[in-house]
């Protein structure tokens, strides 16, 4: 038995990917970098790798985690820029017996060291996004007042190999207008990610000032070992953290959605926003794209129709033009 799982509908075609390598036996560590690394490289897709959206600074600064569930070992970078591939380096950084969490020059520099990519992140796609940002707000100048873009797409998936090893990896480009040095959850362990090939592991996605301060991803964990199936603990950590940050913020809350896989494959999902959508594979399931809907604190999902994968390509394709 194997079975991946991602968040958002970017993540199909590097799932679809890791999907040959699993059958074929392949360490889960190995897919979830191949398929991150998938996500990350394709430029249309603005809040991962190569074209996300810049800082406040127009510099692209890219987080990512990994985490091995056979033997809890972590690699993350923060603020990362002018490297490709941001999960490959995080993985590289979990082999290391310290030093395993390395931001903004430390990170470039342990990257050049051991012969990853060095490229400009930043598109001319992400320019247009940037300019024509600072011309909608009237912000050009008033920077002090710049205000996130409410984007914020982690792409984060969860694997299990026919081995029962359990991994997961998150990557990306944070908020839009950040400012320079921002970090979010992604690269936390607990928060954004966590992995125990005893039981199982799960990732988020949406606000990460919000997401850090309830330590979801190892909150489900906890959960699914404490018995709860990987869509009840998922709900059950999601809707708690919504509901206390509500109590406290008059009634609002950042995006938060998570997916979680237990040692089974078994998988769960929950989001406090409607669309959000995940990929799901399995040896018994091919590559497939769903769409959540919550009511009421309970999550649903269908298969992504056809016109919504084709609208979904499009829109992200779309020519730019400068405002």
């Amino acid at each position: 038995m194997w079975a991946i799982i991602g968040t958002w509908r970017m993540a199909l075609e590097g799932i679809t990917k890791a999907c040959a390598e699993l059958a074929e036996g392949e360490d889960a560590g190995e897919a979830i970098e191949t398929a991150i690394k998938e996500t990350e490289d394709y430029p249309y897709f603005k809040s991962v790798g190569y074209g996300g959206l810049p800082n406040e600074n127009m510099e692209v600064e890219l987080d990512s985690g990994f985490m091995d569930g056979n033997d809890l070992t972590v690699g993350a970078v923060g603020a990362l820029r002018d490297y490709a591939n941001p999960i490959a380096i995080a993985r590289r950084l979990s082999f290391e017996k310290y030093n395993n969490v390395l931001v903004g020059a430390g990170a470039e520099a342990y990257a050049h060291k051991f012969g990853f990519e060095r490229k400009n992140m930043l598109t001319q796609r992400a320019k247009i996004h940037y300019y024509n940002r600072l011309k909608k707000e009237n912000l050009a100048q008033q920077a002090s007042v710049l205000k996130p873009y409410i984007g914020h797409d982690t792409v984060g998936m969860a694997c299990l190999d026919k081995q029962a090893k359990i991994c997961v990896g998150t990557s990306t480009s944070g908020l839009f207008m950040k400012r320079a040095g921002r970090v979010g959850d992604s690269p936390l362990v607990g928060s954004g990610f966590y992995a125990d090939s005893r039981v199982g592991a799960a990732t988020a996605t949406g606000l990460g000032e919000d997401i850090m301060k309830g330590l979801v991803s190892y909150e489900i964990v906890r959960q699914m070992e404490a018995g709860l199936t990987p869509q009840a603990a998922c709900e059950l950590v999601v809707n708690r953290l919504d509901k206390r940050l509500r109590e406290i913020n008059h009634g609002t809350a950042g995006d938060i959605s998570v997916v979680a896989l237990n040692k089974h494959g078994e998988y769960g999902v929950a989001t406090n926003i409607n669309n959000f959508s995940f990929v799901y594979a399995s040896s018994k399931q091919a590559a497939t794209v769903y769409v959540c809907k919550v009511e009421e604190g309970h999550t649903t999902y269908k298969v992504a129709s056809e016109e919504w994968l084709e609208d979904y390509i499009r829109t992200r394709t779309a020519p730019l033009e400068m405002l």
